[in-house]
């Protein structure tokens, strides 16, 4: 089983390529903020050691390692941890789903705390081009916050050093337990704090914003907070994105998009695109200048690489922008 596994690990990670590709554009899609989406393809003598320690119990190595492949989403807060999952289940077959943090708590205390989901395509998809690259193929992904991350990390480094003395290892253990509590008021109040934010930008309005050469990638997120208060704020990246789209759509200003879109039924447009959770707000923006401009936008040339999957969306769309 090792031999096979090394004979065959240029295509475990050529695998892991596709599906952060992929995970990356579905969670892009959805307008679900994120840190960073990583991924790594278990080397041969990584999968020789769990090989090794598990070689009692394993019949074949090959099917029942199941972390070959590892994607890890870090999150910004906890509650987009559940839009990821959710989002990914949508999407891919679920084999496994644990909450380990809802573990911990459930047994009365704090500690490691991750969302690990084991997915796979879903047969439904089959002929969905973005999943041919992955077909037959397991994943484990990994759904943290930041702070998450960072304990686990520590946490990691610090038991498999080696290097703790036996008589500290009940110190470092309550230690741990104490930062893990700590960790997970944090990720509350960030929560709390990101919703105060959207809530007080949403009451801004339009008024205070100028006619300018090109629209303020800062601004324009401000602008949709109010546009489409339900939706949640998108990777910072995404509003300079979406600034792009409007210089080459000749939108210059803020009341020049609010006029633009004055015309778009932004609730209609939501509903025929049939999303299961709230999209993001660019990717509700990008929707209603896909209803605007049409074709139009499609051609952009900050859209060149994606003209085929916008195409499909304004199949979907019909003649409801009109």
């Amino acid at each position: 089983a090792v031999a096979a596994y090394a004979a065959n690990h240029a295509e475990t990670q050529a695998a892991t390529v596709e599906f952060v590709d992929l995970i990356t554009a579905i969670i892009d899609d959805a307008g679900i903020n994120y840190l960073s989406i990583t991924g790594r393809a278990k080397s041969p003598k990584s999968f020789a050691g769990k090989v090794a320690r598990r070689a009692d119990e394993l019949t074949d190595p090959l099917v029942e390692i199941t972390d070959q492949v590892g994607v890890r989403v870090i999150t910004y807060v906890q509650s987009d941890i559940q839009a990821v999952a959710a989002l990914l289940t949508e999407q891919f077959g679920v084999l496994e789903d644990r909450d380990l943090g809802l573990e911990a708590a459930n047994e009365g205390r704090f500690g490691y705390a991750s969302r690990h989901l084991m997915i796979g395509p879903d047969p439904a998809r089959e002929s969905d081009d973005r999943f041919a690259h992955v077909q037959g193929r397991r994943v484990q992904v990994q759904v943290r916050t930041v702070l998450q991350h960072a304990w686990a990390e520590f946490e990691h480094d610090a038991r498999y050093k080696g290097d703790v003395p036996a008589e500290f290892a009940h110190e470092l253990d309550r230690r741990f337990t104490l930062a893990a509590g700590l960790i997970e008021l944090a990720d509350r109040e960030f929560s709390v704090i990101r919703d105060t934010l959207s809530s007080g930008l949403s009451q801004q309005g339009e008024g205070r914003f100028e006619d300018g050469l090109r629209v303020d990638a800062r601004e324009l997120a401000s602008f949709l907070a109010g546009r489409y208060e339900t939706s949640g704020f998108a990777r910072p990246e995404a509003y300079v994105e979406a600034a792009n789209w409007l210089t080459e759509l000749e939108v210059t200003s803020i009341p020049m998009l609010a006029d633009e879109l004055k015309s778009v039924d932004s609730e209609r447009i939501s509903r025929s695109m049939g999303y299961r959770h709230q999209p993001g707000a660019v990717r509700r923006l990008e929707d209603d200048l896909l209803a605007r401009y049409r074709e139009r936008f499609v051609e952009l040339p900050a859209n060149e690489e994606r003209r085929d999957s916008l195409r499909g969306r304004l199949q979907r769309l019909g003649r409801v922008g009109d």
